[in-house]
């Protein structure tokens, strides 16, 4: 065989990088004892020979695989070659003192959602027309407060795998393993069954089974359907506008229309034949109205917020409206920004939670949130999102603190001192009367 000059010079070249490559590079017992000069994590895959042992005697590489820990020098020492696993590698798991663990549940139960969740159910007690009591009251809110913390945790001990791959959830308990799944599992059976319980027993049945559907809804459907279809957010825009209902049925109140309780209409003063008892206000109409204002909202408030985390979304392999079509997530939050203007200055009026002075004040808020909707859909731009997501956590404190405002039958004058003359003169005639008699 005839051998070109340029066919030796490649072939020397050759063994020559191969000779190299054996000398340069001492063998490694694991990854995680690199030393202190890092390596390309691509050179992991393309030099697998680092992972064999050289045999001393032809330089030859055989195929027995280096022990799992490094050799020590003398008994109780270590390799000064290789430090000790547990100062490279490890970090000592915290001890789950009281407070720790009382930190670890408030993130199981996502406090800060938990919270909005009660302020809503609150809502619809403050806003109902019967009269309740401190313990229903007290008990409503704590009821409520357990069965989001058992749906938020049912939620995440089915997505461990997906929020570990999110920047925004992958520091949740279960992700890192704060808290083991069993004992995550217990606290949500925990506060599932205790929450419903308290709501049955202090409330009333309907308001408990209320709570047990929405643990259902969140942590049956709505987790279930966030891989699966875009339908996700209108069911958890159900689940979000369940808590003001709760609270309307802890007072008594009741859902769905018969023929003792109908529906009535309270049109505005000069509309009106005669003056409307405030008792009907207790007519299924108001939670109707508690429930659409709450269901919208939901809509400009979450997809401006999925908007901005779609990239992490898709990387956990979620099918929100934000990675499908962001065109078309922009759109329904438009809609439902545009469809709060009805809901507020029509419904929530003539369903009589609030005096007709509300559909002319909340038209601002309105105005203000719908316009940065508007230029969302336009231009759909992060920046836009961001601005849709900011006026929309203000808007729902601000739209109920107005309507409470603005409840039918509540005199404020009573409250700041301005019906004080009458009252002096109806504490004097009560004072005449007393003396007479």
């Amino acid at each position: 065989m005839i051998r070109s000059p340029i066919t030796s010079y490649i072939r020397r070249g050759c063994i020559a990088s191969l000779r190299r490559s054996e000398r340069r590079l001492p063998s490694r017992y694991s990854s995680t004892v690199a030393g202190p000069k890092s390596v390309n994590f691509t050179t992991f895959f393309s030099h697998n020979d680092r992972w064999a042992k050289i045999s001393p005697q032809n330089g030859s590489h055989s195929l027995d695989i280096l022990p799992p820990h490094p050799p020590s020098q003398a008994a109780g020492g270590h390799n000064a070659a290789f430090p000790s696993l547990s100062d490279r590698a490890y970090r000592q798991a915290e001890v789950l003192t009281p407070r720790r663990l009382l930190k670890v549940y408030a993130q199981l139960s996502k406090s800060r959602l938990t919270f909005l969740v009660v302020l809503t159910a609150m809502s619809g007690v403050a806003l109902s027309p019967l009269h309740t009591t401190v313990p229903v009251l007290l008990s409503t809110a704590v009821g409520t407060a357990l069965c989001a913390a058992s749906a938020n945790t049912l939620n995440q001990l089915q997505e461990v795998p997906y929020d570990a791959q999110m920047a925004r959830t992958r520091m949740r308990p279960l992700v890192r393993r704060a808290i083991s799944p069993l004992h995550a599992a217990g606290f949500a059976a925990v506060t599932g069954v205790a929450g419903p319980a308290i709501l049955w027993t202090m409330a009333n049945p309907t308001t408990a089974l209320l709570g047990a559907v929405n643990i259902a809804l969140y942590a049956g459907a709505y987790t279930w359907l966030k891989r699966r279809s875009v339908s996700n957010t209108w069911v958890g825009a159900v689940v979000g506008a369940l808590p003001p209902l709760m609270g309307w049925t802890a007072c008594g109140g009741q859902l769905l229309p018969s023929t003792s309780y109908p529906v009535e209409l309270f049109y505005p003063s000069f509309f009106a034949s005669h003056p409307m008892d405030l008792h009907l206000i207790d007519n299924p109409l108001a939670p109707f109205a508690l429930f659409m204002l709450l269901f919208c909202w939901q809509f400009p408030h979450f997809n401006s917020l999925s908007h901005l985390v779609r990239e992490s979304y898709a990387q956990a392999g979620y099918r929100m409206l934000s990675v499908v079509s962001p065109s078309k997530n922009a759109l329904v939050s438009f809609r439902h920004a545009l469809l709060l203007i009805p809901v507020c200055s029509v419904l929530v009026p003539l369903s009589g939670l609030t005096s007709w002075i509300f559909a002319l004040v909340s038209l601002v808020p309105n105005a203000v949130c719908a316009a940065a909707a508007w230029r969302f859909w336009r231009s759909g731009s992060e920046r836009h999102a961001r601005r849709v997501f900011q006026h929309y956590l203000w808007y729902l404190p601000v739209m109920l603190g107005l309507m409470m405002f603005c409840k039918r039958g509540m005199d404020w004058g009573s409250w700041i001192g301005a019906g004080g003359d009458q009252n002096e003169e109806g504490r004097r005639v009560t004072n005449a009367s007393s003396s007479t008699a």
